[in-house]
């Protein structure tokens, strides 16, 4: 997958196109990611005995292929591609040339 957690992405299409936010969870399995502010869905909780009843907004998945990775020294999104330097694989940026990580 192109995207790790903690990386900051841009959203390309969809109902949040164009808000960008940090990774907070990626999904392997399935190919989704949970993105800090996009996709927020509303959950009625229901009054226990501990807790009172409230409606909370919490962050749906999204599917990785509707985010790019945003380059902070190009200032947009950008594919990310994957080089060996040094002996190890690491990702680029593909607009800039930078090494990710």
């Amino acid at each position: 997958m192109h995207i790790k957690k903690e990386d900051t992405v841009v959203v390309i299409t969809g109902k949040d196109k164009g808000k960008r936010g940090k990774v907070l969870k990626v999904f392997k399995e399935t190919g989704r990611i949970l993105v800090e502010g996009v996709n927020v869905q509303t959950k009625h909780q229901k009054q226990t005995r501990k807790e009172r009843s409230d409606i909370k907004h919490i962050e749906g998945p999204i599917d990785a292929s509707n985010v790019m990775y945003y380059d902070t020294k190009a200032k947009s999104g950008t594919r990310v591609g994957h080089r060996i330097e040094d002996g190890e694989k690491v990702r680029y940026s593909k607009k800039s040339g930078q090494t990710i990580d």
